[in-house]
């Protein structure tokens, strides 16, 4: 038996089948039904009613933030959050091109331009000394802000995701966009849960955003929120949100070009229910990724695990694999067996939509895209 085969099996072994196994999927443990059926008993299961109010109240607590705004998608709450960063048409934004599309695509709505730099090989996340080369290469401080000397636009903001709820070495990048006068805003889509220096990721940037979609550790079917620390702004967020409709009893009055990205209150319901479940869930992947890493360990196969000071959520559990040819083989022989296996996103800039945007040299990125690869990491439920 393979090394292959012998992972395999062991997969089979921890989630109790040798039917298909799905990379993740949610689970429905709690007071989905209830809170749901709550809902739909109220009438209130379009944008307005108490659950909505209730996961906005839960979010904030969660992300130790001041406020939270609900939104239909993690996108959405991307979008939002750097336009309210002060994003602006034909403005940078520095980011990573090892990502997920919903990072760059959010920055294309905001007509702004990706500037893709590499990441860590450690967090697969930005790297702050990447964003110090580049800005030390062609920042050029201002008294409106920072400007990129080549292009002469504008650098609005800085966006950094935490890879798989695996925390990007934040304090360095803050430290580093703070000198050049450039706002953080946290793509924390993949991340809920997780804690960098014990503080939760989302929360440290001007604005962090999450996504509730159906392959995350809690889901609302679909939805988003935006967290901040500034409360005027997190209402602005609201009112943009919820189509810039100021509040009257009968009139329709809107006062600029705002979104319809509100979530509906069934969807609140649902997520309001995996919310309670968090905790839990966290600590039953935590527990399968130490199985994880005890059997690669045994088969000299690289497992990736949390850097100190971090409490990684483990959403997407992963393996390094030696090359790209042993990555292909790994994803063939797996997938072939019913056990789904996925290779990290393809770089942004390789994507035809984003081929001409700027990049540095991605040795890390390029290092990561050809080994990483994703296995099964759904919550446990018949231990």
């Amino acid at each position: 038996m393979n090394q292959v085969e012998k992972f395999i099996e062991f997969v089979q072994e921890q989630y109790k089948t040798t039917d298909f196994i799905p990379l993740h999927e949610p689970r429905f443990l709690g007071n989905e039904k209830k809170y749901v059926l709550e809902t739909i008993e109220s009438t209130f299961v379009s944008s307005v009613g108490a659950y909505v109010d209730k996961f906005e109240e839960m979010m904030a607590e969660i992300s130790q933030t001041k406020r939270a705004v609900a939104v239909v998608n993690g996108t959405a709450a991307l979008q939002v959050a750097l336009r309210l960063a002060g994003v602006k048409e034909s403005d940078e934004v520095i980011t990573q091109a090892l990502t997920f599309v919903a990072t760059a695509n959010a920055i294309a709505y905001n007509n702004a331009k990706p500037v893709f730099l590499d990441v860590d090989v450690d967090t697969m996340g930005l790297s702050p000394k990447a964003v110090e080369s580049f800005l030390e290469e062609y920042g050029e401080l201002r008294e409106e802000g920072c400007y990129n000397n080549r292009t002469g636009r504008k650098i609005s903001a800085c966006l950094p995701m935490h890879t798989f709820g695996f925390p990007v070495h934040l304090n360095e990048l803050l430290e580093v966009c703070d000198k050049w006068n450039i706002p953080v805003v946290e793509d924390a889509a993949e991340s809920i849960g997780s804690n960098y220096h014990g503080k939760p990721t989302g929360s440290f940037g001007q604005f962090g955003i999450y996504s509730f979609n159906g392959n995350k550790i809690v889901t609302a079917g679909g939805g988003g929120a935006i967290v901040t620390n500034d409360k005027q702004s997190g209402d602005f967020a609201k009112h943009l949100t919820t189509t810039a409709k100021k509040n009257h009893k009968y009139e329709y009055i809107h006062d600029e070009v705002g979104h319809n990205y509100r979530m509906p209150n069934l969807n609140a319901a649902l997520i309001c229910a995996q919310l309670e479940q968090l905790n839990s869930f966290i600590e039953n992947k935590r527990k399968l990724a130490e199985r994880y890493e005890s059997f690669f360990e045994e088969k000299g196969i690289q497992f990736r695990t949390e850097n100190p000071d971090t409490k990684a959520n483990y959403w997407l559990m992963c393996v390094e694999l030696n090359d790209r040819k042993e990555r292909d083989l790994f994803l063939n022989q797996t997938n072939k067996k019913g056990v789904m296996t996925r290779p990290i996103w393809q770089l942004m800039h390789k994507l035809p939509m984003y081929a001409h945007c700027f990049r540095d040299t991605q040795k890390n990125a390029e290092y990561l895209e050809g080994r990483i690869v994703n296995i099964p990491s759904s919550v446990i439920i018949n231990e």
